[in-house]
């Protein structure tokens, strides 16, 4: 399809403007709904995952590659999809990993032994990678200039209430039917998947002569560094980071993988990804604060369970519960944000909402050991609402930030940037967790001697068993003062980011409609 380029008033759409027919809205719904189904699928076995190891026999360690298995196959083909789409054509692409999602899901739910699990798990990472930035594609190609902030509020509602409602959904799901069901609820939603995609998306003929012209060096870098290099942040602390042989292959892996990625820039017609639309200002720093962005979405929601469950004593839906709080303004805000969009400053509105997620981290420095989930319920709101604001506006830059025809590229990038950002932040809190709650625990016990007077009426007063209980409540303080240097760190790292908001342009509300391509 051609490409029509028509001006945009200044006071707004003209009546004469071009408008998405019903099929272009379908399109961005089977879009929208397949990035909400991959997300969602990234946190939603967190809940379950002590029962799911339980009944297929798999150690601590040996489950947490069920979480990580995912999560690497889906960075690694978020930055694919844009090649693939070009390849395959955009409907029978994601035709092609929804019903192939659909059976990597039957596979989970189905599997009696950890490789079963495992090997589902990778498959619908891989599949619910390519789902996401062509969601992104869709609105960039399919929707008018004008209408594309409604096609982006969708969107971005979606990745926001994904991570966050995943743990309650999961947690639900386990508690009253079975954690089977976690993964079989995919069924239905693909189907509805599978025929908006028939209505909404036109056929685009294969091509296939691109294998042959194909950036393979860069294809096999990309899948290299961004493989490698994920296993090594999620797996660097278990295994004590370069004191482990397979950590240090890891990251010689992915620096090998950069090279033949870089490489691959420099020597291909077409390369696999387009790189150097990162050195344009704004697209770069979108992609700096949505790495961050991330690493609030996925660290906060790693975070709050973990301090629920080891201080409150809460069960798996309980702590998911609260988690999902902040997907209430996400819901509350959505019919606003064309408008927001559309009259907002993108660099008021950025750094507001990068504000906001800092001061809601600054609140959760306020807790103590006897701190239940009622601690979190204000934070977790203005977390919804700084997550909002700062997601879709970025979501929206992403898009208008490059050519219509580099669209796939920058929704990769900019999507693989936010899922790194969760596993950088995954395993700065494993590191931190470790040595803080060490340093902590120290401190606590250098001020409690044994001969002291305070600890000798203790023991007097509660019996024999006092010791015990003191070194667990030495243990419970020294884990909740860790928790609050975590949250303490994530404010003040989202607040050096700030500033970034000033490298963006504001957001072209006259530009050229493009109708497609």
């Amino acid at each position: 399809m051609s490409s029509a380029a028509l001006p945009t008033p200044a006071g707004g759409p003209s009546l004469s403007q071009p408008k998405a027919d019903a099929a272009a809205w379908l399109a961005v719904a089977a879009g929208t709904l397949g990035a909400l189904m991959a997300t969602l699928d990234v946190s939603i076995v967190n809940s379950a995952l002590p029962r799911i190891q339980g009944e297929i026999g798999a150690s601590g360690t040996e489950g947490t590659w069920i979480a990580t298995g995912y999560l690497v196959a889906e960075i690694v083909m978020i930055p694919l999809a844009g090649w693939l789409e070009r390849l395959l054509g955009l409907r029978t692409l994601l035709l092609l990993v929804a019903s192939l999602f659909t059976l990597f899901s039957v596979v989970c739910g189905m599997s009696a032994s950890l490789g079963m699990m495992i090997a589902g798990r990778v498959g619908q990472g891989l599949t619910g990678g390519a789902m996401i930035p062509t969601a992104q594609t869709i609105i960039a190609t399919r929707l008018p200039r004008h209408q594309q902030p409604i096609g982006t509020a969708m969107f971005g509602a979606t990745a926001i209430l994904g991570p966050v409602v995943g743990p309650y959904v999961g947690g639900w799901l386990t508690e009253n039917m079975s954690w089977h069901y976690a993964f079989f609820l995919n069924i239905p939603i693909c189907a509805a998947l599978m025929a908006l995609l028939l209505i909404g998306l036109p056929h685009q003929k294969a091509r296939l002569d691109l294998i042959g012209e194909a950036d393979w060096l860069g294809i096999v870098g990309l899948t290299a560094f961004l493989g490698a290099l994920t296993i090594a942040l999620e797996e660097g602390q278990r295994d004590q980071w370069l004191s482990s042989p397979f950590i240090v292959w890891m990251f010689a892996i992915s620096l090998l993988g950069l090279v033949l990625l870089l490489v691959g820039q420099r020597t291909s017609v077409r390369p696999v990804i387009r790189l150097s639309i990162l050195l344009n200002r704004q697209f770069g720093s979108v992609v700096v604060m949505g790495l961050v962005v991330g690493m609030v979405i996925y660290g906060t929601s790693y975070m709050i369970p973990q301090f629920l469950a080891n201080i409150s004593d809460y069960n798996s839906m309980q702590a998911g519960l609260i988690v999902a709080l902040s997907g209430i303004p996400s819901l509350m805000m959505m019919p606003l944000v064309p408008l927001m969009i559309r009259h907002l400053d993108i660099r008021l509105a950025v750094a507001l909402g990068l504000f906001i997620l800092a001061l809601s981290a600054w609140l959760e420095t306020d807790l103590s050991a006897l701190s239940d989930g009622s601690a979190f319920v204000e934070s977790q709101l203005m977390r919804g609402v700084g997550t909002i604001l700062a997601m879709l506006f970025l979501n929206q830059a992403a898009i208008q930030s490059v050519p219509v025809i580099h669209a796939s590229d920058a929704a990769g990038l900019f999507n693989a940037a936010r899922n790194l950002g969760g596993s950088f932040a995954l395993a700065g809190i494993a590191i931190l967790q470790d040595q803080r709650s060490w340093f902590h625990g120290r401190r606590l016990e250098e001020t409690l001697h044994a001969n002291s007077e305070r600890v000798q009426d203790y023991v007097q007063h509660n019996g024999t068993v006092s010791y015990m209980q003191l070194e667990s409540l030495l243990q419970t303080q020294a884990l909740t003062m860790t928790y609050i240097d975590l949250f303490w760190i994530l404010s003040v790292g989202i607040a050096c980011v700030i500033p970034l908001a000033l490298f963006l342009r504001p957001l072209n509300r006259n530009a050229p409609l493009s109708a497609g391509h």
